[in-house]
């Protein structure tokens, strides 16, 4: 039985880990976790938030992900916004998830990352 998703891998290219640790510890507000000691040979770094994990690997032929993409979901999603847009990060708003407000941005090896805040439930009334 599948129980939750564990982490989501992302690629990117070699000696990109200063940039990874300044944007996703830095700008995005995770954690940075250790990893075990045969993974942690292979370079990358692993960052964690509550239970949300993202894993980077390195690639040697790495290519961004510009389609493919991790969907976080944030509280406060304006302030979350203004964050990156002050971290050097791109912010494009996308209104084409109902129930929803969202927007992609980059991190700093190109891979497309979405952030989103469900809308608070209407009253009907």
């Amino acid at each position: 039985m599948l129980a939750a998703v564990d982490h989501v891998q992302l690629a990117a290219p070699p000696g990109s880990e200063y940039a990874l640790r300044a944007y996703y510890a830095g700008v995005l507000g995770m954690t940075e976790i250790p990893k075990p000691p045969v993974l942690a040979a292979r370079g990358g770094c692993w960052f964690q938030a509550g239970p949300v994990q993202l894993h980077l690997g390195i690639e040697r032929d790495f290519r961004p992900a510009r389609k493919a993409h991790p969907g976080l979901r944030v509280v406060g999603i304006e302030a979350y916004a203004a964050r990156l847009e002050a971290g050097g990060a791109p912010v494009a708003w996308d209104g084409d998830l109902p129930g929803h407000r969202r927007f992609y941005s980059d991190d700093p090896v190109g891979n497309r990352l979405e952030f989103l805040e469900p809308l608070p439930e209407s009253d009907g009334g």
